[in-house]
């Protein structure tokens, strides 16, 4: 198996930081055209439409000899397995967000960027520094000020986005383990592959005839996933885990201003309190970055 890696230099790691910034901002753009799709068009039917664009495009690019070396790719079984831990916590994910408040949905899910840091360490072998733990932990406080999540208890509900927050986690870490071993554009035609077959057989009872309006938003969500995934993989080839990890946690921010100017949700005084201590988070990782860099 040939694995694609070098040292992670400073250069790498800011490069790998500035990708999964862009990524979690085109994940989130995604969201917001999903949430206004999901009112009249089923998720699988959206998941469908991204999947048939982004291959459509990977198509394009490479040609079908792509799809040749995709098939024929080492790492098609582990990102089968990643393909199906995605879709269990998705399952977890929507199905919890029937009884939970959006602020308990969010500060739950957000679990994830710690659970990631603690993942790295026994299945990537990551050293996880301190300041990396006072990064993570303080964004993790910045979505609990903004989202003010009271009594959550331990309900099924709960337990399910704790569910999903790991899950995710988990394909966060293996992410990492397999772009390092193969293209990014391959990559993107495993992971679309599989969710396009998967989402083919719930169609044949959920399919709904989209308008000229929700067609452009299902090519616009299929153009942004695809090109956030890009961003993710890339970054994830030159950034520990642990590193941008709390990078995930700028996503509300990106969420409460897509809100804002799409349906005039305007944020509570403890969101823009919450937000000093997301964006804290990512400034301490910058920092102790540069400052390595100004050392070596």
């Amino acid at each position: 198996m040939t694995v694609i890696t070098a040292p992670d230099t400073t250069d790498r790691v800011l490069a790998g930081i500035l990708l999964t910034s862009i990524a979690y901002f085109l994940f989130s753009t995604q969201d917001a055209a999903i949430k206004l799709l999901v009112a009249g068009i089923s998720v699988w039917q959206i998941m469908l439409f991204r999947s048939l664009v982004i291959l459509g495009s990977c198509l394009a690019i490479g040609g079908p000899q792509l799809f040749v070396d995709s098939a024929r790719s080492p790492i098609v079984k582990p990102m089968l397995l990643r393909s199906f831990i995605i879709l269990a916590a998705w399952l977890c994910y929507y199905t919890a967000a029937k009884d939970l408040q959006l602020a308990e949905l969010t500060t739950i899910y957000f679990a994830a960027p710690v659970i990631v840091t603690v993942l790295s360490i026994p299945l990537l072998g990551e050293k996880v520094p301190l300041i990396r733990w006072i990064a993570v932990l303080t964004g993790f406080l910045g979505v609990y000020i903004a989202c003010d999540p009271t009594n959550l208890g331990f309900s099924t509900p709960i337990l399910l986005v704790l569910a999903a927050a790991t899950l995710w986690a988990t394909s966060v870490v293996l992410l990492r383990k397999t772009a390092l071993q193969e293209r990014t554009i391959i990559q993107l035609v495993l992971n679309n592959g599989f969710f396009l077959i998967v989402s083919i057989i719930p169609l044949t009872m959920l399919w709904t005839t989209p308008s000229l309006f929700e067609l452009a938003l299902l090519v616009s969500v299929g153009a942004l996933g695809g090109l956030a995934q890009y961003a993710l993989f890339e970054g994830m080839k030159r950034a520990p885990v642990s590193v941008i990890a709390p990078f995930e946690y700028t996503s509300l921010i990106w969420a409460f201003g897509l809100g804002y100017a799409i349906w005039g949700d305007f944020p509570r005084d403890a969101v823009f309190y919450g937000a000093a201590f997301i964006i804290g988070a990512g400034l301490i990782i910058l920092a102790s970055e540069r400052f390595k860099r100004r050392t070596a």
